[in-house]
């Protein structure tokens, strides 16, 4: 047999095709945050058609609420101040946060049947990669899965549509700003705040939380075995 028919022969058991290929760590791309686009909240703000405005005194600034907790329409208020959460100026920034808090405190069994219509807002803020948005959902994330019974469960179907960048910033250890600023801009750790709601999604989430999270988050490790 001739040189060049061995050589023919011999390249269908080559070695190449057979060796995986090893992923490297993300590019640098993946963290660019996304322009902030306006939101639905600064122009019902601007217009005035919330039941709530700016209440300045000698403390500062708070929210003024023109109805009882009781009598808000939760299906409507808490999903648009969640849309208000990637607001980044002054007054929007503080009211969306402020409120949201607020809601949250005094929803109650309000807020359950809400949930399904806060998912949009949770991924349009998480996916701006905007760190300083991000850790703001992140500690709402945290406030909400602790505001009332069975959130946490209510959650768990929506890990596929929220996890997906978590697992991006799980391990990246950058800070959120560098001010004093009480909503994200205190010098947060992304992947520890991260960390911080993954444990509060599995504690609240019942008994299909962790695998879910561990399918979606390869690299996290259950709190409930420390």
């Amino acid at each position: 047999m001739s040189r060049k028919k061995e050589a023919k022969k011999t390249q269908g058991f080559s070695l190449k095709p057979a060796m995986k290929q090893v992923e490297g760590p993300p590019s640098a791309g993946v963290f660019q945050p996304r322009p902030l686009d306006p939101t639905n909240f600064r122009k019902m703000y601007d217009r005035g058609d919330f039941p709530m405005q700016m209440d300045y005194n000698s403390r500062g600034h708070q929210i003024f609420w023109k109805v009882e907790f009781e009598k808000l329409d939760y299906n409507y208020y808490l999903p648009l101040f969640f849309d208000g959460l990637t607001e980044t100026d002054h007054p929007y920034k503080f009211l969306a946060c402020q409120g949201v808090h607020e809601l949250l405190d005094n929803g109650g069994p309000k807020i359950l049947p809400v949930i399904p219509q806060l998912i949009i807002p949770v991924r349009k803020a998480l996916n701006t990669k905007n760190h300083q948005v991000m850790c703001i959902m992140l500690k709402v994330l945290k406030h909400l899965v602790v505001s009332g019974d069975n959130v946490g469960e209510a959650l768990v179907p929506y890990f596929r549509q929220i996890l997906p960048i978590f697992r991006i910033f799980k391990e990246k250890n950058s800070h959120a700003g560098h001010g004093n600023d009480e909503y994200g801009e205190g010098g947060e750790n992304i992947g520890q705040l991260i960390g911080e709601t993954l444990e509060l999604f599995e504690r609240h989430g019942g008994r299909d939380a962790f695998l879910k999270i561990k399918y979606m988050v390869p690299t996290y490790q259950s709190c409930m075995t420390k």
